[in-house]
């Protein structure tokens, strides 16, 4: 069965891949009584004032995979049953709710299309609660709304760990689009399946249909049964809810350029406080700080935690809060002489701010190597995901840096790879790394430091990577590691290019001046999160002299949302 699951949900800490599928079954298996709790009838009296009691009969389709947008549908009396759907026409139950029993998952607090086909068994009367009123269930509720949400992450992440109840990608092994929209769905969270051309019949009979050419791999089955060819993260967005529809004429109080840890933590604070937030993140919730594999210095974590375990967790409360995320969805205009402020979008479509908060991060920075594109997604990376380390399983691979990243990844991946080559231009790694990482990385022994060393040369073809030579910048020796897989770690550069003609004002390095660094006049008092032009904020690592951390960067996040609140009182 050429089926291969996804696996390392984002709101989990993570083990070893042999670890973690055993236990989180385990773990699933256990805590069914949290999965799908049982509520009682004082419970569901509570719940009343927030839906619209409705009746359906024997055999009504309530709920359809890939169309029904919904925030929950409680049980008041017979029976409902939920059916895993992966748009082939495959069906698999899950569940038979009966009163008191709710049918809905955590992206339904955004009112995303369902991911089951959910029909009355028998005659049901339901409570049938709107996203927006779920959403204010979880609030007004407190008890009651923390049983609710973690029954929608346990099922998400049931969801993601049985490989169903999302889109189902249809290519060859090893294709480069196929990683690359696989480690796109990963990132986000979302549940999805990955099947081979000529493994079961569905995909045969799929390719058959289609006959793709080299260039339409993957081939993408949404969950409304829509078949996608090679399709962008923007098509997949689409495809998946995660593109909402944007009003132009509204005014959003404030518009968060970048939901990594730092605009996560404004969109939290401020859509808990009652301002209207949409989040805007190109890739992923969570930014580059998802790619860590254990963050152990966080606050209020002593056995450590993942990126994208830290990241879904602030991308559940920001739902929670009313936040409205677009994912994949780039700015790449801002009209600072506009009021209200106007953000021109990767799509072409236009949305308006009384304030924005650029935590737009930075990008990959790759180095000066002539074919290094030819290789990212066949040998080059970014990012060390679960996905990423399967890939390298029992062979040697190279990671490229010296900073904390690059540590935490040398430290993951060393658990799947027969040797780590971790290649650093300077000493070592005092100068950039925390004590308690360098330990750790001394302490393994299938890790082997190389300092005063850098990559000069790829070699491969068309199938990937297949070797790299490097540089002694002492010895001037040069060697050659026939290693299949490079993992980049070498910092990031400001994401600030498409504000050029804006008149925010930048440093030397592209990073953005705020409070006293900016040096133009300030019209009025500026707050020190504030940049050149009025009612926008720059805020984590795209702030220039900003701590590069991510408790910093969630501190800068709750920070700018109280000089917000300042500025549109004067504004008023």
């Amino acid at each position: 069965m050429a089926n291969q699951q996804t696996h390392s949900p984002q709101f989990l800490p993570e083990g070893s891949r042999d670890e973690q599928v055993p236990a989180v079954a385990a773990s699933i298996e256990q805590r069914r009584h949290q999965i799908f709790p049982v509520l009682a009838e004082h419970e569901v009296q509570r719940l009343l004032r927030f839906g619209t009691v409705r009746h359906y009969a024997d055999g009504v389709r309530i709920l359809e995979a890939g169309f029904t947008p919904f925030g929950m549908v409680l049980v008041l009396a017979g029976r409902m049953a939920s059916h895993r759907y992966d748009g082939l026409g495959n069906s698999a139950l899950v569940k038979e709710h009966g009163p008191g029993e709710f049918t809905a998952e955590v992206s339904q607090l955004a009112g995303r299309p369902s991911l089951v086909n959910v029909t009355a068994v028998g005659p049901v009367e339901a409570l049938v609660i709107p996203a927006d009123q779920l959403r204010a269930l979880v609030i007004a509720e407190a008890e009651l709304g923390e049983r609710i949400v973690r029954a929608l992450i346990l099922r998400r992440v049931n969801l993601i760990e049985s490989g169903s109840g999302g889109p189902v990608l249809v290519g060859p092994p090893g294709h480069p689009n196929v990683f690359h929209l696989q480690s796109f769905l990963t990132a986000n969270g979302h549940p999805h399946t990955v099947l081979e051309p000529d493994g079961e019949e569905d995909a045969r009979a799929l390719c058959e249909h289609y006959r793709p050419t080299a260039d339409d791999w993957p081939l993408v089955v949404c969950p409304d049964g829509s078949v996608l060819m090679n399709p962008s993260f923007a098509d997949m967005g689409r495809c998946l809810g995660m593109l909402p529809e944007l009003p132009a004429d509204k005014v959003w109080d404030v518009i968060v350029v970048g939901a990594g840890p730092a605009g996560l933590a404004t969109a939290v604070y401020a859509g808990s406080e009652g301002l209207s937030v949409l989040a805007l993140e190109q890739r992923a919730f969570g930014g580059q700080a998802a790619a860590s594999a254990r963050i152990e210095n966080y606050l209020g974590f002593p056995t450590g935690i993942s990126g994208g375990a830290l990241a879904g967790r602030a991308y559940v409360q920001a739902m929670k809060f009313g936040v409205e995320v677009a994912i994949p969805m780039a700015a790449r205009h801002l009209a600072c002489d506009a009021s209200p402020l106007a953000l021109e979008l990767a799509d072409g479509r236009r949305v308006l701010g009384r304030t924005v908060v650029l935590s737009c991060g930075a990008r990959y920075r790759r180095p000066s190597l002539a074919n290094i594109k030819q290789f990212e997604g066949r040998g080059i990376y970014y990012w060390a995901s679960r996905i990423e380390a399967n890939l390298c399983a029992g062979a040697e691979v190279i990671l490229v840096g010296g900073g904390n990243s690059a540590g935490q990844a040398a430290v993951f991946l060393s658990a799947h790879a027969a040797r780590v080559h971790m290649l650093v231009r300077g000493d070592g790694l005092k100068a950039t790394m925390s004590t308690y990482l360098i330990e750790r990385i001394r302490a393994t022994p299938n890790i082997e430091l190389h300092p005063h060393t850098e990559i000069v040369a790829l070699e491969g073809d068309d199938e990937g990577l297949q070797a790299v030579r490097w540089r002694n910048h002492r010895t001037l020796g040069e060697s050659e590691c026939k290693v299949c897989r490079v993992f980049l770690f070498i910092g990031a550069e400001p994401n600030t290019d498409w504000l050029g003609d804006c008149g925010v004002e930048v440093d030397a390095q592209g990073f953005i001046r705020t409070g006293d660094a900016v040096t133009a006049p300030a019209t009025a008092s500026r707050s020190t999160l504030e940049t050149s032009v009025p009612g926008v904020f720059a805020i984590g690592d795209v702030r220039a002299g900003s701590t590069k951390r991510v408790a910093a960067g969630v501190g800068e996040g709750a920070q700018v949302v109280a000089q917000i609140h300042a500025y549109l009182a004067m504004e008023r």
